[in-house]
């Protein structure tokens, strides 16, 4: 397995390209299923989620090609399979993403409960109570969701919690259904308005997205579409993170700071000085950081994508930061890696206590999770010495070269590549 290596202390000063966003580039793909049209997507990051993806929607009969200046071309006129198999589904949860296109225009799916991250039980029930409300006939057996239906009917829906998966999932069902659907209590993040604006370019009719009320219209059929894949908030918030613990100054082009208010406005709370227009954030550190708390919500509040980068932020800070994770009840397995490097953070059920220190040591780590990856990462460019960051293949889930970027920008870090 590729490691990591990081010598730390060096300043960060340059320009970044944020790639597309991961989180809405994944639900975009599989919107492909809805259409026997040719679905055209740019800005696509060339990701081991992404590369799961594709070769799930090809399991399925849809053809693709993703070029390397990020475009993908989908054909799903030639659907020959309605089964998503455990292979492809074990490693990435988002594969859920393929039961509602595929019930809603196929009028049946089977698709293998999922995993990805084990960073806690996301439980997929909501997508299926929803489907259900909408009159589809769903049965669990061996392993997989077996999903039938002649029409899905509109209908209102209130999900139990927030679900960002579930929102998608049945926004993408309803746009084929018969009659209006109203999902209420739903997920208000900016891949949702990116899938949304998607649909709507393919002929579907969806009002409310941004909101916690979506309606959708169905309609008989959807047509193709080209479209731009949103910025990848969660890798822009990450750089910030980075040049907030080395000290130095970074642009992040082809950004989307309009989506990221929340953690901007945590990591000014920080000592960041920050910058934005429309497409481009500039952000610099000449201090120490301040310790900064937060507690993670659904947007528009502080993302649980992000909890991982501020706390290696706060180890190095100036006072105690108090973590309160809300979301995932799984996600402090980075603290335990982070104090072999000598950071002080003590754990309290979903409360984290941050002390920082005035310096973290280098150390070997090993990444548990995507997020905790990029914390590891960030901690390691701050430390004294030498960094080894093993198990990275949850890195390049969700960061298009990574190691690139930073070295771009000053940090001294390297892929190391283990012989098979």
């Amino acid at each position: 397995m590729d490691k990591l290596h990081i010598t730390g202390g060096t300043r960060l000063n340059g320009e970044v390209t944020i790639s597309g966003a991961k989180n809405a580039a994944l639900p975009i793909l599989c919107a492909s299923l809805l259409t026997a049209d040719t679905v055209t997507l740019h800005n696509v990051p060339a990701l081991n989620d992404i590369g799961t993806t594709l070769r799930l929607l090809k399991q399925l009969g849809v053809q693709s090609d993703h070029s390397k200046d990020g475009i993908v071309h989908l054909d799903a006129s030639q659907v020959t399979s309605l089964e998503a198999p455990y292979e492809l589904v074990k490693t990435m949860r988002a594969s859920i993403l393929v039961l509602g296109p595929l019930l809603t225009r196929f009028g049946e799916a089977r698709v293998s409960l999922p995993g990805g991250c084990a960073i806690g039980q996301r439980p997929v029930d909501q997508h299926i109570k929803g489907l259900e409300a909408m009159g589809a006939d769903i049965k669990i057996e061996h392993g997989f969701v077996v999903a039938k239906a002649t029409r899905l009917k509109g209908t209102a829906i209130r999900t139990d919690m927030v679900t960002v998966t579930g929102t998608e999932n049945l926004m993408m069902a309803a746009v084929l259904a018969e009659g209006r659907t109203t999902l209420e209590n739903a997920a208000r993040e900016p891949e949702i308005v990116d899938l949304a604006e998607l649909l709507n370019k393919m002929g579907a009719r969806i009002q409310g997205h941004g909101t916690d009320q979506i309606i959708i219209d169905g309609v008989e059929r959807l047509h193709g579409a080209s479209h731009q894949v949103v910025a990848d908030r969660i890798e822009a918030g990450t750089f910030l993170c980075a040049v907030g613990a080395t000290g130095g100054e970074i642009m992040l082009r082809q950004a989307a700071p309009h989506t990221m208010g929340a953690v901007i406005s945590k990591l000014e709370e920080a000592g960041l000085t920050i910058e934005c227009g429309d497409d481009w954030i500039r952000g610099s550190m000449s201090k120490r950081p301040r310790a900064t708390g937060f507690r993670t919500r659904e947007y528009p509040g502080f993302p649980t994508d992000m909890q991982a980068q501020l706390m290696a932020l706060n180890t190095i800070a100036d006072g105690t930061a108090v973590i309160v994770e809300n979301i995932f009840e799984n996600r402090y397995m980075h603290v335990q890696e982070l104090g072999r490097m000598g950071a002080q953070i003590d754990i309290d059920g979903h409360t984290a206590v941050v002390t920082g220190v005035p310096q973290l040591s280098g150390a070997t780590v090993m990444a548990t999770d995507l997020r905790a990856s990029a914390s590891l990462v960030i901690a390691g460019l701050a430390a004294f010495g030498e960094t080894t960051v093993e198990r990275i293949y949850h890195l390049d889930r969700g960061y298009e070269r990574m190691e690139e970027k930073l070295r771009s920008i000053g940090a001294q870090i390297t892929r190391l590549q283990e012989a098979a």
